[in-house]
Formats: structure tokens, C-alpha cells, sequence
């Protein structure tokens, strides 16, 4: 049998009587900072930092992955904590109380170039991951943390004078999931979500364009949005898609063309499976 059928049959075994609990701790890359994704259906998950200066909470990645639990048949209370533009340490300095309770399962990811001050240095990734690691085992021992390697950035890669200029487009994430892999064995958490890699699967194969500066080609996917920094709706489902592969141990493409965060977002049929395909194949590659 599957391994994504036998994961997810004992889930709906144990999580029959009581919902899990899964907290979200990042930044914009996990709010769905200038996408569609920003606000879709915040009522389906907590938003512990409450509405944010215009008024209003956050959906974001959370509720694409509560959306996709819902649609599983799995049963989840989903919470998160955002600050745009800060790592694991700032969360646990400044954001302990939020945070600091026996959730079941805890996702989170630091700055996007590991440390705003160092690019590429995972030093601060790599103690920050620990010490809040160590906080929530604290609270339950049994606790399942999730580490969420992002993505390369453009933005640093095309133009001159940038912490990855020259190198392939690929070259930022390859280098990304690298730092959260060293991350996640000093931490001793229970994996990693290969996220930046399967961005560049997604480049790779031709599904996503590599290059936003220089027009992505008729028929291909921007995973970026408008600052070729941040995701497009279609990058933060990519996101959420892995997320959901890797903490339910469902396959995405169980999902199905007809997955109802796509439609809404107004995705195509076919860039749908393309995107459930690609993290299919990336969870494959990286168990």
C-alpha cells in the first residue's frame, strides 16, 4: 500500500476523536505576502497576532493547507504566528507566550536569505531552530516540527551586485535547503518540507518560468509575484501542497484538478495537477 494511504489512514484513526492541533510560525512567506493568498478564508484559521493595521487576519498558506485537511477528510485546528520580515529568533524573543504550548504539530521557517545581515550564513538558522525547538518539546515531547526550506528569490539572484548574482536561479534554494537540512539535525526535528527544491523541480521541468525579469514565456507558471521576492498564489500553493504532503503523509495529487483553493484562485486545470505533480515528485525524491 502507498505510504501517503498508510499515513493518512492511521491519521484518521487517531485524530477521529479529538482535531490536531498545527501551528504556522514565519513571515510573509508563510502570510502570502502580495498574493490572493493573504486573506483567503481567515475565518478557517486562528491568527494568534490578531488583525493585523488594516483590520483584518490572515489566511495565507495555513488556510490553503486547512482547506486541503478539510478536503482529505482530516480534522485539524490550525493556528499561526507572523511577523513579515523575521526569523525563528524574533519569534522566540519577542513572540514566546503566543507560542509557548503543547501544540501537536509546529511548521516553521526563518528569514529568507537565512540571516538579514549575513546572507547565506545558516549559523542564526541553525541556533534559532533549536531553541525554539527545544521550547515546544518542552511542552510536549511528542510534538511533530516541520522546517520549511524556501525558495531562491530573484530578486537576489538576476539583478548585479546581490548575495546570489551570477549563479543559477537554482543555485539560492539548493544552498537554502542545505542550511535547513544542517538545521534540522542540531535541532533533531522531524523533517524538513523541501519546499525551494521543488520550486526549482518546477523550473526545471518547464512548468514554471526561471526568469521573471526577462518575461516568463507564454504557457509557463511565475511562481513569484510582482517583486520576484515573494510568491504568487501559485508559489504559496506550491508551498501549502508540501506542507500537506509532508505533515498528513497524504499525496497532493490525491487532491485532485478539482481542488477547491485552486479553483478559487482561479488556477487552471491543468496548472493544477502540473503543481500537485511537482510536489508529488518532490516529496518522492526527498523522504
Amino acid at each position: 500500500m502507498n505510504r501517503f494511504v498508510i499515513a493518512a489512514s492511521l491519521m484518521l484513526v487517531c485524530g477521529a476523536a479529538e482535531a490536531r492541533t498545527i501551528l504556522f510560525v514565519g513571515n510573509s512567506f508563510t502570510f502570502g505576502a502580495n498574493s490572493a493568498a493573504r486573506y483567503y478564508k481567515p475565518d478557517t484559521v486562528s491568527d494568534l497576532n490578531g488583525p493585523g493595521p488594516t483590520g483584518k487576519t490572515t489566511g495565507g498558506v495555513p488556510a490553503f493547507f486547512a482547506a486541503f485537511a478539510k478536503e482529505a477528510g482530516l480534522d485539524y485546528t490550525v493556528s499561526l504566528e507572523t511577523v513579515g520580515g523575521k526569523g525563528m529568533d524574533f519569534h522566540y524573543a519577542q513572540k514566546r507566550e503566543l507560542l509557548d504550548k503543547p501544540w501537536d504539530v509546529v511548521v516553521m521557517h526563518g528569514y529568507s536569505t537565512l540571516d538579514i545581515d549575513h546572507p547565506g550564513n545558516p549559523a542564526l538558522l541553525v541556533s534559532s531552530a533549536k531553541q525554539i525547538s527545544d521550547m515546544f518539546r518542552a511542552k510536549n515531547a511528542k510534538a511533530e516540527i516541520w522546517l520549511d526550506a524556501t525558495w531562491s528569490r530573484a530578486d537576489q539572484t538576476y539583478p548585479a551586485g546581490k548575495p546570489w548574482s551570477g549563479k543559477p536561479i537554482q543555485q539560492m534554494g539548493i544552498d537554502v535547503a542545505a542550511a535547513y537540512d544542517l538545521a534540522a539535525k542540531t535541532a533533531r526535528v522531524t523533517g524538513v518540507v523541501p519546499v525551494g527544491l521543488a520550486w526549482n523541480r518546477a523550473i526545471d521541468t518547464g512548468v514554471a518560468g526561471a526568469n521573471p525579469y526577462a518575461g516568463i514565456p507564454a504557457g509557463k507558471i511565475n511562481l513569484w509575484s510582482w517583486d520576484s521576492y515573494h510568491a504568487s498564489a501559485y508559489g504559496y500553493y506550491l508551498e501549502a501542497l508540501l506542507v500537506f504532503g509532508k505533515v498528513t503523509g497524504k499525496d497532493p495529487l490525491s487532491l485532485g484538478d478539482n481542488e477547491s483553493v485552486a479553483e478559487d484562485m482561479g488556477f487552471s486545470k491543468p496548472q493544477t495537477h502540473a503543481l500537485q505533480q511537482i510536489a508529488h515528485d518532490q516529496l518522492a525524491a526527498s523522504h
